[in-house]
């Protein structure tokens, strides 16, 4: 009898412990980053001498959106090309194109990289009709801020380098699609003769 009072004494005891420690560490719990003193958008404030709580812009910073202040910005429904196209940008696409877009649009465009390969999503051809028809600043965009499964790549290709790349594309669709009329006198000769364009 005794040994049992005891041992019920002793359970009281370290429940009693127990719903102590609960407590203490229920009132440590605290909800700073939900009750954190904050400012809405656009109210005053006592803390700063003009009494605005939005901040001017710091010197030297790149506020988000401004890639439309970008002298290389077109829109994405733009035809425009920014840049002369030249031997030297297509060169510099081609490398661009080469580092960055083979993996998985492969070195001809037609959607068969590497992680293709490998078992990942197939990307679309370059020489389908829908993409040799979309606009440069399309092309450009997508390279800036991705499409689908594609991410952007705003952060590693800077703005001459992407529009380099868009030569390049450009490039690599007409290899496949040039009119015939377009073509040099002795390439439309051996054409006409039946030979390869090669």
């Amino acid at each position: 009898m005794i040994n049992s009072s005891h041992a019920r004494c002793v359970s009281k005891a370290l429940a009693f412990l127990c719903a102590a420690a609960c407590l203490a560490f229920l009132t440590g719990c605290r909800q700073d980053m939900a009750d954190q003193p904050k400012y809405t958008p656009l109210a005053p404030s006592s803390f700063f001498a003009d009494g605005r709580s939005e901040r001017p812009l710091i010197d030297n910073t790149v506020p988000r959106g401004s890639l439309a202040d970008d002298a290389l910005f077109e829109p994405k429904d733009s035809n425009v090309f920014p840049l002369p196209l030249t031997m030297d940008l297509l060169n510099r696409g081609q490398q661009r194109y080469g580092i960055f877009c083979t993996p998985c649009h492969g070195l001809q465009g037609d959607g068969n990289g590497m992680v293709v390969m490998r078992g990942m999503k197939r990307p679309p051809t370059y020489h389908q009709p829908r993409l040799r028809e979309v606009p440069n600043g399309y092309i450009f965009d997508v390279i800036t801020n991705g499409f689908g499964q594609m991410q952007g790549y705003s952060a590693q290709i800077p703005p001459r380098d992407r529009w380099a790349i868009v030569a390049y594309v450009r490039a690599l669709q007409l290899s496949r699609n040039a009119p015939v009329s377009e073509l040099p006198a002795e390439l439309q000769q051996k054409l006409s003769q039946g030979g390869s364009a090669k």
